[in-house]
């Protein structure tokens, strides 16, 4: 299966700076963009490290140490942060980015090994051009249930199983999936069911053998 890459839902708009952006200055771009950070990049337009929110808010208190000693480097960094006056003393670096070839479900790992909500997006020569977000990576869960069928029919049946288009029947609602038939000796319920699952856009996926349905229809009518 061919998940949907970063560059399909990456926004090319990005709001970045230089390492001498000053402090007031970066302030007025998160509040006039209404964003939370912003990308530092070097001369040729190469992500460098990222100035956010929380790090302009050090300058409010100091940084100041509050004696514990696990706390000892986080708080020099801190306090560093604190007297900073420009981007390249505020930026934690290095910055996190994906390639614009990157899945989505690639980001969505990093992003989730990290915990962090977006991830500079760069391009095959490591400058930034673009920032993908996880709301953006949410949007594959936005297709359409007739567009997940079809690709679960031409791309997990036939292309990846060999199977007829007609010898499982495909029902999806919500991104929930419902297959039921009769599988061919060389394909294994659960292979079937991994292959939908790599579909974008699915929820889950449930196998029903041939006759299930049935039976459980003539239950319940006697």
């Amino acid at each position: 299966m061919k998940h949907q890459r970063v560059r399909d839902l990456m926004s090319d708009a990005v709001v970045r700076v230089q390492r001498g952006t000053p402090f007031k200055e970066i302030a007025h771009l998160l509040l006039e963009y209404d964003i939370t950070a912003v990308p530092v990049v070097d001369g040729e337009n190469r992500p460098v490290g990222v100035v956010s929110e929380a790090d302009l808010l050090q300058k409010m208190w100091g940084g100041e140490p509050d004696g514990s000693p696990e706390h000892a480097e986080w708080s020099r960094a801190s306090a560093a942060k604190a007297g900073a006056t420009d981007a390249d003393g505020l930026m934690t670096s290095p910055a996190l980015s994906a390639r614009e070839d990157w899945s989505v479900v690639d980001a969505a790992r990093v992003m989730a090994r990290h915990r962090i909500k977006r991830l500079l997006v760069v391009d095959e020569d490591g400058r930034l051009a673009g920032v993908v977000s996880r709301s953006d990576l949410l949007r594959v869960f936005l297709r359409t249930d007739r567009a997940i069928r079809t690709e679960i029919i031409e791309e997990a049946l036939v292309k990846a199983l060999g199977l007829a288009p007609s010898s499982v029947q495909v029902d999806v609602t919500h991104g929930h999936v419902v297959l039921s038939g009769r599988l061919p000796g060389h394909v294994s319920a659960p292979l079937l069911e991994e292959h939908c699952r790599s579909v974008d856009g699915v929820v889950a996926v449930e196998f029903r053998p041939a006759g299930e349905a049935g039976a459980e229809d003539a239950a319940a009518v006697g």
